[in-house]
This record gives structure tokens, sequence and C-alpha cells, in this order.
């Protein structure tokens, strides 16, 4: 599979930290970001690339030649003048009759491309972008999508919206060649707002959720940050090829206040320090995903849809004070039968209803995470015993009326994540 990268932008932005050379080629610890990517790729197996070049494109094929030196081949395309995001992928329609994966020049990354493009193949979709949380998607365009993993609508920075699931374009994208069907002639082009979104409305483009590591270095602080990540192995470490490690949270009364059954959206209020706590998990080698049993589903009290609505303030709320989840798995049965109302569909005995642990087993499986180096935070003994169930470590908050020797308890989330990132065990 051939890789493009796009690889012609001024990076107006990042030009305080160096405007000698182009966005691509500002080094990250002694290597530029363009090079961290090529390794990346060539580690994987792809070596065919193919580089979009412009401003300042001289320096980068000063640097890379024909990509024999760093075990690749290389072809250049260059912009005699400026395409946009997408413009150039015109000159590739004779060439590229496979799916090929389009990368942005200017972003910092480890993730496993073979999951990214079985995924992509399965989805039998025109296009596929990697979405991922992040710390700040107030200022983000975010990404909605369906159970199936379509996209059904695409927010911009401007446009009004409430609630929403904390998903952005991390830019990556996997291409199939019918993409080229919007490219009738060469022109400027957005990659987002000409080529992707016009695919929502035709059910043609799809999304890729992973937790890996992928951040663009667009500002001075962006760029501070991605380079002290790197120098402490967290981009490497994040691909999903290699086993994980994560922080299980129940949600009510661990995350959010407890109200007994939530129904209504304006009961859910975060907890003091809920987003502080969530905060450390992600500066971590952690991951934070939530786990939590919604019988009020079965109940017929709640829909999947206000359910996930719901959620969607939960990521809100935690994003404005930048912290997000890098998954929620909820389990919508009960067992017990007979009550007006309920949804018999989800009355039934399931593996997934804690204190049976099929959805950490389930995120194990989705996130190739090690649950014996895990843990689960809960505040009620069904977390606990799927914890435990599971091969987690578990500990407990606010609640000191179980007697166990492997819980260990806390005041609060932020002081049991706190214990837990200073050592991995208690």
């Amino acid at each position: 599979m051939k890789v493009v990268i796009m690889a012609g932008g001024k990076g107006t932005r990042i030009a305080r930290v160096n405007s000698e050379v182009p966005k691509p080629m500002i080094p990250i610890e002694g290597k530029p970001i363009l090079e961290h990517q090529i390794n990346t790729l060539k580690r994987q197996g792809y070596t065919e690339l193919i580089l979009i070049i412009g401003h300042m494109g001289n320096v980068i094929r000063d640097h890379f030649g024909d990509g024999s030196k760093y075990g690749v081949h290389i072809q250049y395309i260059t912009e005699e003048s400026p395409l946009g995001t997408a413009g150039a992928l015109f000159f590739l329609k004779e060439q590229l009759k496979e799916d090929f994966l389009l990368i942005n020049g200017d972003i910092l990354f480890d993730v496993d491309i073979r999951r990214f493009r079985d995924y992509h193949r399965k989805q039998n979709s025109i296009a596929t972008i990697l979405t991922h949380p992040n710390d700040h998607p107030y200022d983000s365009g975010i990404i909605v999508a369906n159970q199936d993993g379509k996209v059904i609508d695409w927010l911009h920075k401007e446009d009004s919206r409430l609630w929403y699931k904390n998903r952005v374009n991390a830019g990556l994208h996997m291409l199939s060649p019918e993409v080229f069907s919007l490219f009738p002639d060469l022109q400027k082009r957005d990659l987002d707002r000409d080529v992707l979104k016009p695919l929502i409305g035709r059910g043609q483009l799809s999304i890729y959720d992973s937790p890996e590591y992928v951040k663009d270095m667009g500002t001075p602080e962006r760029y501070c940050s991605v380079t002290k990540d790197f120098r402490e192995g967290k981009v490497a470490a994040k691909n999903l090829g290699k086993k994980q490690k994560a922080i299980f949270l129940d949600r009510d009364g661990t995350i959010n206040e407890y109200v007994g059954f939530l129904k209504d959206i304006e009961d859910f209020r975060l907890i003091d320090g809920t987003a502080d706590a969530i905060r450390m998990i992600n500066g971590s080698d952690f991951l934070a995903i939530v786990v939590t049993n919604q019988p009020v589903i079965a109940r017929g009290e709640v829909t999947l849809e206000e359910l996930q609505e719901i959620h969607n303030k939960m990521e809100t709320l935690l994003g404005q004070k930048g912290a997000y989840l890098d998954a929620v798995y909820y389990c919508p049965h009960h067992p017990d039968k007979g009550f007006e109302g309920e949804r018999a569909e989800y009355k039934l005995e399931c593996g997934c209803r804690k204190p049976k642990p099929g959805m950490l087993l389930a995120a194990a499986e989705e996130y190739n995470i090690d649950l014996s180096r895990s843990w689960i935070i809960g505040d009620g003994e069904a977390d606990v015993r799927a914890g435990q169930a599971a091969g987690c470590h578990a500990a407990m908050i606010g609640n000191r009326n179980i007697q166990n020797d492997d819980v260990a308890y806390f005041e609060n989330l932020r002081k049991a994540v706190e214990v837990i990132l200073k050592g991995n065990s208690i």
C-alpha cells in the first residue's frame, strides 16, 4: 500500500519556532517531524511514499532524496502554486488504483496501520478517517458518527453545538481510489470541506476511532508538548500493536454525582476533581475507559439516544477542562422482568453487566489491554468484583463497608488516580 504525505504547508502559526525550514522539517529531538513519520511507516513495512511538496519543497527534496538512505522509495509531486490541502491529489488519479494512506505532514504519530487498513476495508467506504479524543475539543472540528462507524455530521469550530462526543479528525485518512471521482479537474481543494464532507450524504465516509498517539504541532505550545511526549516514550507506547494499560472507571458515583437511576440529562453533574483525575490519566501511559451498568435502558426509562446524549454531556464537560475519555462501554441489560414499560429485548442474563467482566474483556480485545496491569475504580462491590474477575487491580472510593484485602480504598477519584500513577501497585 502506498502512502501519500501532504508536506506542502507553510505552517504560519508554528513559524516562530523555526521559520527557516518548511513545517514538516521542523525538528523534534534532532530529526525533522517528516523523518519521524517515515521511520514509523518503514518499521511497519510501508516503504512506497509519495510526498506532495510546495513551500520550500527543495529543503525536503534535498534532505530525503529518493529515500534510499532511509530504506524507502520516495516520489515527489510539486505544487507550482498552492492547491489547498487536497488539490494536488489530482496528479495521482491515474497512478493510485488501490487503497492508500493519506497523512498530514505536520503530525507526530505512531499507529498500527494494519489495523486501520483492515477496518477501512471492512467498512467498504470510499474514505475512513482516524478519529480520537483530544484535550481541546471546544476549538476543534467534531466528527459525529453512528453505531456503524458511518459519519453523519461534521461540526466545524464555528458551528453551533451543545453536547458532543469528543472525537476529532487526527490527520490520517485511508482512501479508496474511488475518491478520485471528486477530482474532475485541477483546482484548489480543501480536503475536509470539498472531498470528505461530500461523502457523508452518500454514506461513504467512516471513522476509525483509536486512542493511539496522533498530535499536530500547529502552535509553539503544541510543539513543546509533542517534543516532551516523544522524549518520554509516550508516542511509540500508544501503538495498539503493543500491550496497553487502562484505568477502568465506573460512572455514577465515581465520575458524576450519584442520583439513583439517572434519567434526566439535567441531573448529570461532574463530581469536583473528576476532570483533574482523568486529565492525570490522559497524561500517563494508561487509557481512561468508562464501564457502566445502565439498566435504565432495559427499564424503558431512557432511550439509547438519550443515553448517548448524557454521555456526550459527560465528554463535553470533561473536554472543557482539558480531559477526555478513550472509550465508553455500557451495559443496557437487566435480568428482572415484569415491569411496566420495560424493553423485553434487554431483559436478559448477559455477560457484560457488572459484576460480570464482559465490558472489560471487550475493551481488552479492542484495545489490546493487559488486564493484569490495569485497574478498575468504582464506588460499589459490583465494580470491584468485575475488575477482579477480569484480572485487574481494584480500587474503591467513598465506601469502606466492603472488607476485601485485595481492594485499595480512597476518599475520591483524584486521590485514587494519584496513588495508582505513582506506583501502579498498592
